[in-house]
């Protein structure tokens, strides 16, 4: 069954805007939604959604109805995504990158570590988060320099993908830490590249679909929350997420749009966090805030 990618071509401005749109109307749907430049001296971007063959009558006639109240000139195109062994194929450019201290690599890239570096090792495969995306590589930054200045005890990754930050958490500081995702696959994924990095204990990863789970009051609270989901959620999440937070304790949060900042900011300073910073990677922005 083939992939398929709809998408309009549009300016980086009305590429946001569709994408805040999209992700209105497609909420925690299992859709990635996603926006690409493809020249920037034109201000040509592409605001795409994929899904498989067998959603796309449906995914279609739902992003045509919502596009033709705010967008209605805007010309929906389809592209047959090939069958490709896509963790094969991003391995191919996939390099090193370096946040604060980390050196986040894929197993073809073992002798790039340096003297000095924090390794972590994460090849590409079904769980977001290889360290390549700027909101990963955000958290790292951030990660480590909370850790170098605030005392931390006690950590949850929140939406762990890959496993990749609650990696660094635990290379930076022998503490606990719960790792958890709404996404079994994620949850397996994250278990097995904690093992690949030679961390035999101190890392829980546990399927939480919500705050509901007993993983968090059995695990919590926490003097170090990280979230890099998307803002939308971010916002809904903030009273509980902060019932969750130790006093003294930091938040990080990524997955958010520079135009979206705002509105997550005002979220948190309604759950009575302080924002500390806010730093830039590529269009996305992390946000560092905490509890006096």
């Amino acid at each position: 069954m083939s992939e398929i990618r709809l998408y309009v071509t549009t300016t980086e401005s009305k590429a946001e805007e569709i994408l805040d749109l999209l992700s209105e109307v497609f909420g925690e749907e299992d859709f990635a939604i996603g926006t690409t430049e493809i020249d920037e001296k034109k201000d040509i971007w592409e605001a795409s959604i994929y899904m498989m063959t067998e959603d796309e009558a449906d995914v279609r006639s739902r992003v045509e109805a919502a596009l033709k109240g705010a967008f209605p000139d805007a010309r929906l195109q389809r592209e047959v995504i090939p069958d490709v062994d896509w963790v094969v194929k991003s391995l191919e450019g996939l390099k090193p990158v370096r946040a604060g201290r980390f050196l986040v690599h894929g197993s073809h890239d073992r002798d790039k570590v340096r003297p000095g570096d924090i390794a972590i090792e994460i090849d590409a495969g079904q769980a977001f988060g290889t360290g390549h995306h700027g909101t990963t590589a955000g958290c790292l930054e951030v990660i480590d320099a909370v850790v170098r200045s605030r005392p931390v005890r006690n950590a949850l990754d929140l939406g762990t993908g890959s496993g990749v930050l609650a990696i660094a958490v635990r290379k930076l500081k022998n503490i606990p830490v719960l790792a958890t995702d709404i996404d079994p696959v994620a949850t397996r994924v994250a278990a097995e590249n904690v093992r690949r990095n030679g961390i035999a204990s101190g890392i829980v990863a546990r399927t939480a679909p919500g705050f509901h789970s007993t993983a968090f009051s059995e695990h919590g609270p926490f003097d170090l929350i990280i979230a890099n989901i998307l803002a939308r959620p971010l916002i809904k999440m903030a009273p509980q997420l902060a019932t969750h937070l130790a006093p003294g304790g930091s938040v990080i949060l990524s997955g958010i749009l520079a135009a979206q900042r705002w509105k997550v900011i005002a979220a948190y300073s309604g759950a009575r966090l302080r924002h500390v910073r806010t730093i830039w990677r590529n269009g996305w922005v992390t946000i560092h805030f905490d509890r006096l």
